[in-house]
């Protein structure tokens, strides 16, 4: 009878000893905890774009740990990777050497994403990328691991050189930085432009961190293009539509999704005006659930805003989560769930369907036209350079 009281008495000693030590006992129906991971480029240039995807992933955390429903509590590790190679090279070993961590979205540069492929591969750890577009990170291999939610420039520069052609643009200068992701661009556009019957007078490749264009400039000036192609990222965007206006170069300046930020707008202030751009997927506010998200992200108060990409921080963050629910908190279950994510499996998100082709690339391809109008990205369709009102330089 003694030990038969003692051993049903012993929960209840415990919890009076937990109590006594301070400590909270958990409770009888605690969820398993799960970590998931987030790599972004936090500090430097692009780091409006990575704070907007780090705080919708957050989002995506948030909103499945308030779900009752919800089989595991989850916990999201954050790195970041400063839109550098090596940095995100040193924070996807980090991620995967941890073994708690199941899954990751990550990277929104390309010269990043690229570059840490092999990583997560030889880790086992699955990832879905959130923002980066050079074809490679999912083509340029047959890794399990590695999945993306967003489009390529491949697609983005296809629309992007038929529409030019289809607004009667005939002659370009291409600036480029070296980087993987704007060698990448400059190969698609000239691809399709060429194809369609466009001219490039001239191509210039430049360092990532450089500051002085005049040179390259100088020389775009005496070939007399009508558009400037610029395949980059939103700082060195802004330094080149300054010194563009300075030396007097009056091609219209075409961006890629790189300069699509609220941070071009806001640098290159009213020489952004009728500035072109394209990007994968819809505005945030037309996509299937846009409304949602947008309403969700400003109940959480966050400091900055999602821009870009962040709908496809959550979407990817989302279906990670969706993932993990239904098979488990296990790496390799959860890499071989996300390839069968396609066709008659294709998973529904805010951003819309989700369906990997045998590379892990999402197949709905949708290119939306930007430019900028009164300080802000407009749809093309919806601006007055469309209805005529206003007209873009170089014709």
């Amino acid at each position: 009878m003694f030990f038969k009281a003692i051993k049903h008495a012993g929960f209840a000693l415990a919890a009076v000893l937990a109590l006594g030590l301070g400590l909270n006992p958990a409770p009888a129906d605690a969820k398993t905890k799960v970590k998931v991971g987030f790599i972004g480029p936090l500090t430097g240039g692009t780091s409006s774009n990575g704070l907007g995807g780090r705080n919708s992933a957050d989002l995506a955390v948030k909103l499945r740990n308030a779900d009752k429903k919800a089989k595991y509590e989850y916990e999201m590790v954050v790195q970041d990777d400063e839109c550098k190679p090596n940095i995100g090279v040193q924070a996807a070993t980090k991620f995967g050497a941890s073994k708690d961590i199941i899954a990751a979205a990550t990277h929104y540069c390309s010269a990043v994403a690229i570059s840490t492929v092999d990583v997560y591969h030889k880790f086992g750890l699955p990832v879905i990328v959130w923002g980066a577009v050079l074809p490679e990170i999912t083509y340029g291999n047959d890794y399990k691991e590695i999945h993306r939610v967003n489009g390529t420039m491949i697609n983005q520069n296809e629309t992007a050189a038929t529409f030019m052609r289809g607004l009667g643009y005939n002659t370009w200068a291409i600036i480029h930085d070296t980087t993987d992701y704007g060698k990448g661009h400059d190969k698609y556009f000239t691809q399709y432009v060429e194809k369609a019957g466009g001219k490039i007078l001239g191509r210039f490749g430049v360092t990532s961190d450089q500051q002085d264009f005049s040179a390259e400039l100088t020389k775009i000036k005496s070939l007399n293009p009508q558009v400037l192609y610029f395949g980059g990222l939103t700082p060195i965007g802004v330094r080149i539509r300054a010194q563009m206006d300075k030396l007097g170069v009056n091609a219209l300046f075409q961006g890629t999704s790189g300069i699509v930020s609220d941070t071009f707008i806001q640098g290159s202030g009213p020489l952004a005006e009728g500035v072109l751009a394209f990007r994968e997927g819809a505005p945030t506010e037309k996509l299937p659930g846009g409304k949602f998200f947008l309403e969700q992200y400003g109940k959480h108060k966050y400091a900055e805003p999602p821009e870009a990409y962040g709908a496809f921080a959550f979407a990817a963050m989302t279906l990670i989560l969706d993932t993990i629910e239904k098979v488990g908190p296990d790496r390799k279950k959860v890499r071989d769930t996300l390839n069968k994510v396609a066709g008659k499996n294709a998973a529904d998100s805010i951003t819309g369907k989700i369906s990997f082709d045998d590379h892990g690339q999402n197949t709905i391809a949708l290119i939306t036209k930007y430019v900028a109008q009164d300080g802000k990205w407009v749809i093309w369709e919806d601006s007055e350079y469309a209805s005529g009102k206003r007209k873009l330089k170089g014709k």
